[in-house]
């Protein structure tokens, strides 16, 4: 019966994008909006704001998607846009291993990997990184003696998934103008 999104007249496409953007700016506003509800009686200090790349700067992450995510100020942006597209968890599961491999500490390393696993690799994980069963395997693997490389393979796959398909939806959208 159903003939899937193709079957569907394009104006009901469109609408179905202005919905999925409301709707994501709607879930993001709770947060802020929790603490008039019920205040905390000490607010955490917020990160300060990241700088503002120059224009020159800002360019070059249309082609490197590496430079982007090491700029404090292009990965906030881009984890916003990410959270935009209900895709935020690839950002975040890269940030997690980028920290990951910065532990030294073997005790502090397989806590990490520990919960890096539950939260982005487990099947049903609350925020389960779209990779192939393959990765998951060797990940898992290398996971029962956490060294700084086990979640390298993985990591890699969720690179190249926001290199091709965010990034340039990223630039489209015209953040870095």
């Amino acid at each position: 019966m159903c003939k899937g999104l193709a079957a569907l007249p394009h104006t009901c496409l469109e609408r179905a994008k202005e919905i999925k953007t409301k709707l994501g700016t709607l879930l993001q506003k709770p947060d802020s909006t929790i603490d008039f509800i019920i205040p905390y009686p000490e607010k955490p200090e917020k990160p300060p704001k990241a700088q503002k790349p120059s224009p020159e700067e800002a360019l070059q992450w249309r082609d490197s998607l590496e430079k982007l995510l090491q700029n404090p100020y292009g990965l906030a942006s881009f984890r916003s846009f990410l959270r935009s597209e209900f895709s935020e968890e690839n950002a975040e599961f890269w940030v997690a291993c980028e920290d990951y491999k910065k532990t030294k500490s073997p005790v502090k390393m397989a806590e990490k990997a520990k919960k890096i696993y539950e939260e982005f690799i487990q099947t049903e994980a609350p925020k389960e990184v779209n990779i192939d069963h393959f990765t998951k395997a060797v990940t898992m693997k290398n996971l029962v003696e956490p060294s700084p490389t086990s979640f390298d393979m993985a990591q890699k796959r969720i690179f190249a998934l926001m290199e091709k398909d965010s990034l340039p939806r990223f630039v489209a959208v015209g953040v870095l103008s």
